[in-house]
């Protein structure tokens, strides 16, 4: 085996196919470990593989530095020539989903909810960058912990910047290929939302909606064969996950689901309103993502920075009378209430009722370094949902993510100093 590739260090192969083997290495100048994938000598030296192929790591080696999501691998760089190609990626330990896509082996339903939902709003931040993927399929999304994913391969995407160079035909994997792709239509993101609607079908059956014994059977299907309800293949799947498969895989264009914010606000619907039926904890992601994205303060946060908020806040539900804050103590913490409503208060006297999408508690951070302590009482009136955010935290957050939070805070405080001015308008 290959002991050194550029300035990488090869440690192991941990992948192989066809075209490119895919191996464990190490950047010694960044001091971490990646993943690269490299073309498979044979194929380049194919007159007409090669060509090909070195057209797909062509348009994958394009994206370097543009796809930067948590839910999405990032691309750190890319050697293509004649004779060589590599991609170096973002390492992801977790393998892929098509070890939980067979009987036996399945997530949980709110698992795979969260999982899907995930990828909605990755596939959304690549169609917002001119990028549909054209490949999605259990193998090109990796697991990344136990509930996170990342988006992989994007060598026969279509970018709209470079369409001389991305119109690809005949590449994709036929059995999660929307009617429009095997028919080779004009495609867009709607062909993404069929094919994330078939990996959705497959990770909540564990079989593929069409199955045959060649391709041109298979494309008959596609186009031609209503897909079975998710349930008829498993006994108890909730109907509301019927509903969501089948407008996402919808044959025709105008059924489907027409874009991914859509596809996206109906699986944390169904999250939300606890329409899948089953144990779910407090807080998933899915729920906690939608959350934050409706509320005004977080208005003008980007999809990767909402990410971002949810991996350093913690979420709590308490009970009515629980004091969140107490007048007079030192303030290190500020907060958002999801749900509920709250009182604010100062010697007994109300000052204000809080409630949803409501920041409080912000002004200790704000004057931390003058040893800000709370100037009120906050205390629940019914059982609420706190979104907490430590001041510490919020320091080490990227410098986009701070400078919203403290364009946020300004407009809570404007929109308090006029209240306070119309109340004193009224004496």
């Amino acid at each position: 085996m290959l002991k050194k590739l550029g300035k990488y260090e090869l440690i192991k192969k941990i992948g192989e196919g066809a075209s490119s083997t895919v191996y464990l290495g190490r950047d010694p100048f960044a001091q971490r470990d990646v993943a690269i994938k490299v073309a498979t000598p044979e194929i380049l030296q194919d007159p007409e593989k090669g060509k090909l192929y070195t057209h797909l790591f062509l348009n994958e080696a394009s994206l370097v530095g543009k796809l930067n999501h948590p839910h999405i691998v990032q691309i750190f760089d890319a050697v293509v020539t004649d004779k060589l190609c590599y991609i170096v990626m973002e390492y992801v330990a977790g393998g892929t989903l098509e070890q939980h896509a067979q009987p036996g082996h399945l997530l949980p339903i709110d698992h795979v909810v969260e999982l899907i939902f995930k990828c909605t709003r990755a596939l959304d931040f690549a169609h917002r960058m001119g990028i549909t993927h054209r490949d999605i399929k259990p193998a090109n999304i990796l697991l990344s912990g136990r509930s996170d994913i990342k988006i992989s391969d994007f060598g026969t995407a279509l970018t709209a910047t470079r369409s001389d160079r991305t119109q690809v035909s005949g590449i994709g994997s036929p059995a999660y290929m929307s009617p429009q792709q095997v028919m080779e239509d004009a495609l867009d993101h709607r062909t993404d939302i069929y094919s994330l609607g078939v990996v959705l079908f497959q990770l909540l059956t564990g079989e593929l909606p069409f199955r045959a014994s060649n391709n041109w059977n298979m494309v008959h299907q596609i186009v031609n064969t209503p897909a079975p309800a998710p349930s008829t293949l498993r006994v108890g799947l909730p109907p509301v996950l019927d509903l969501i498969v089948a407008r996402a895989m919808a044959k025709q264009l105008t059924e489907r689901y027409p874009n991914w914010e859509t596809f996206a606000q109906e699986l944390a619907q169904a999250v939300r309103t606890r329409q899948l039926k089953i144990p779910q904890p407090d807080f998933a992601d899915t729920e906690k993502f939608a959350t934050l994205r409706g509320m005004p303060f977080f208005a003008n946060f980007s999809d990767v920075e909402i990410w971002e908020v949810l991996r350093f806040s913690t979420w709590t539900r308490v009970m009515p009378g629980t004091t969140i804050m107490s007048d007079g103590e030192p303030g290190d913490f500020f907060c958002f209430l999801a749900s509920g409503e709250i009182n604010v208060s100062k010697g007994g006297k109300l000052l204000n009722l809080l409630t949803n999408g409501d920041c409080f508690g912000e002004m200790a951070i704000i004057n931390a370094r003058h040893g800000q302590t709370r100037g009120a009482d906050v205390i629940t009136l019914t059982q609420a949902d706190i979104i907490t955010v430590r001041g510490e935290a919020l320091e080490q957050a990227s410098a986009a993510c701070r400078l919203h939070f403290y364009q946020g805070f300004l407009e809570v405080l404007a929109t308090r100093l006029a209240f306070a001015n119309q109340r004193l308008a009224a004496f």
